[in-house]
């Protein structure tokens, strides 16, 4: 079987989209005549019929529906490598890390960017800031991604485990269970929540970023369940609670599991190595804390 070509590829996604051959061409830029010949040069070199066509409608065959599902994650594969390839052979070559707000586990990053920059395959870092982490690594916008599990999807990404931490519930001081030494799930039955490209079911207004949420908790629209270390970015006016039986949250860092790039891989062990004498501290304080008097 002849390889199918990149661009017969996104001819037929935008055709299998549209299910209108007019419209399709004139979202490509192209007459309707050679995406018409495209298509058929398409099904013949895949030996399948990927396209019903009548005088009034379009559809798509079994073949069709798999080859678009398919073949749109191969077309934002491409444009993704294609982003990382620039970035990392260009000038100005560095390496893109995504994350939210705050979503550093309580301030791993100064100690693992210093560290970093002793690195001999070290590039420049360059942060990306938003709740679209994930999404971010799978377009190439971004080389590795600090990301919170299970909150997020890390289906086809490697990842190294960094810090789990229990969670707490962020209220506005004024809010009624704002005094309690700690609340439980079931306290929370009915209190409006964010919803996030994480937690995209959510029953309140969609959020993109820390500032956004934290201001939405201070005017009493919603509440939030948060790892506990985004406590240190509280404003006066709010306050965190334990909630025990919140699942803890690990933050993981995460990249795409086909990389072979060596600055990525210096900055994983680096991080790594970070996070794992900052954990051997806490556990030591934590020991020398119960055997005090």
């Amino acid at each position: 079987m002849d390889l199918v070509e990149t661009r017969e590829l996104a001819y037929f996604v935008e055709v299998a989209r549209e299910l209108h051959f007019g419209r399709a061409a004139e979202r490509l830029g192209i007459a309707q005549p050679p995406l018409s010949r495209a298509i058929a040069r398409l099904e013949r070199r895949l030996g399948v019929r990927l396209l019903e066509r009548t005088s009034r409608r379009v559809t798509l065959t079994p073949a069709g529906e798999a080859l678009l599902a398919e073949g749109g994650a191969a077309l934002r594969a491409v444009e993704a490598a294609v982003r990382r390839t620039r970035r990392a052979g260009g000038t100005g070559a560095r390496l893109v890390l995504a994350m939210k707000p705050g979503g550093d586990g309580g301030g791993l990053l100064p100690d693992v960017l210093a560290e970093y920059e002793r690195e001999p395959d070290a590039l420049p870092v360059e942060m990306l800031f938003g709740y679209g982490a994930r999404q971010a690594l799978d377009d190439g916008r971004a080389d590795a991604a600090l990301l919170y599990a299970p909150r997020a999807d890390l289906t086809g990404l490697a990842v190294e485990e960094l810090v789990v931490e229990p969670q707490v519930v962020v209220l506005p001081r004024t809010h009624r269970l704002a005094g309690r030494a700690q609340v439980s799930m079931a306290d929370l039955r009915g209190e409006v929540m964010p919803r996030t490209p994480y937690r995209p079911d959510g029953d309140g207004p969609m959020v993109t970023e820390g500032g956004q949420v934290m201001q939405l908790i201070a005017l009493g629209r919603v509440v939030a369940v948060l790892p506990r270390s985004y406590r240190r970015l509280l404003r006066d006016d709010l306050t965190a609670v334990p909630v025990p039986d919140a699942p803890p949250t690990t933050l993981v860092l995460a990249w795409p599991e086909e990389s072979r790039s060596r600055a990525l891989a210096a900055f994983v062990r680096v991080t790594a190595a970070v996070a794992a004498r900052r954990d051997a501290r806490t556990h030591a304080d934590a020991g020398a804390a119960a055997g005090r008097p």
